[in-house]
């Protein structure tokens, strides 16, 4: 019997991947990553529901006592405050915006996660990401977009490795969002109606700003919101606080709508100017990780740079680890430290993280 570690926030996703996997005859062992506390980043206490907490790990343990598999914590959160909330923390400071649950399946879910599964002499590991893994005729794996295309994941897990998918399980894959709460509620699980989480769990406020501030201790500083001939328009509260693409909350009294251009952190301004300005047809990413077999030319794909975004037709250009994306219509607020994340239909073919 193949044995798998089933990754368990508390949530109704993991849940159910627990049962499924289980009723497919693997024998299953449930884990809960402890991750994050709202001490971490100064957050007082009761001060709202974030992930990892006690109820979590209490309602994963419910599930798991109802299937009869064991249940453990791993306390992870040194390695999430360093290579997730740092690295974010850092990104903004420099004038990015960085994704970090990128970073938290990379470095923790698909890293530490998978080390200590091999430790445990676990065959696979699962979790309850929408996505779907095939192993094509010649033996590679592939990443592919979930059946449920509102709830597909698979932008956020362009870094998993050949390595990786050979010994990864997403069972929810070829599943709806609401046939899983079905499934939930048909087992009885105390969490089949509990709500996904939205924001960035560190952040659960939405509030970036006050966050940096308490993380850092540094306070941002004001400066000027300038146009895009260098004329100062009016101040900002801190460029840290603003997104490329952003309109609302800058406070500018203006004929006409303007939005952030561009970030200057070394000179502390803000540029702002009309949507025509946003537009961009190329830029270059680095870092890439290939999960196919990296081309050795031009490679037409379709290529997202957001989360929530469609993605759309584009050339890729290697050049050693980076990778030049020019896309055959301009697209809108092309941000530093997002990533992008490259598709021939259903199939990721890899991504990284955007530089310029």
């Amino acid at each position: 019997m193949k044995k798998v570690l089933v990754a368990m926030s508390g949530g109704v996703d993991s849940s159910v991947t627990a049962y499924l996997l289980q009723r497919q005859g693997y024998e299953c062992i449930g884990v809960t990553m402890k991750l994050y506390s709202g001490d971490m980043a100064g957050l007082p206490v009761g001060s709202g529901h974030t992930c990892c907490s006690l109820e979590d790990v209490e309602d994963a343990r419910s599930v798991c006592f109802r299937l009869g598999i064991p249940h453990y914590v791993f306390n992870l959160s040194e390695g999430f405050e360093q290579m997730v909330i740092r690295k974010f923390a850092e990104g903004y400071r420099a004038g990015l915006t960085p994704n970090p649950c990128i970073d938290c399946n990379r470095y923790l879910k698909f890293g530490e996660l998978y080390r200590r599964a091999r430790e445990l002499e676990c065959d696979y590991i699962a979790t309850g990401h929408y996505a779907r893994i095939e192993q094509a005729a010649e033996g590679q794996f592939l990443l592919k977009k979930a059946a449920d295309r509102s709830k597909d994941q698979s932008y956020v897990l362009y870094a998993l490795t050949q390595d990786h998918l050979s010994h990864t399980l997403f069972p929810l894959g070829g599943l709806t969002k609401a046939q899983v709460r079905e499934i939930a509620e048909e087992q009885g699980f105390l969490n089949a109606r509990k709500h996904d989480s939205q924001d960035i769990c560190f952040i659960p406020d939405g509030d970036y700003l006050s966050f940096l501030e308490r993380y850092t201790g540094k306070t941002s500083q004001p400066g000027n919101l300038i146009d895009l001939e260098g004329r100062v328009l009016g101040s900002h509260r801190g460029a840290m606080a603003y997104t490329i693409g952003q309109r609302r909350g800058l406070g500018l009294a203006v004929p006409e709508r303007v939005y952030v251009c561009q970030k200057n952190m070394k000179d502390n301004t803000v540029t702002v100017g009309p949507e025509s300005a946003l537009f961009s047809r190329h830029f270059t990413v680095g870092d890439w990780n290939w999960i196919v077999e990296p081309p050795t030319g031009e490679l037409e794909a379709e290529v997202k740079i957001r989360y929530s975004q469609t993605e759309h037709r584009a050339v890729l250009q290697r050049d050693g680890d980076r990778v030049k994306v020019v896309f055959e219509q301009p697209q809108r607020a092309i941000s530093p430290g997002q990533a992008a994340v490259a598709y021939q239909g259903e199939t990721v073919l890899g991504g990284g993280t955007i530089y310029s």
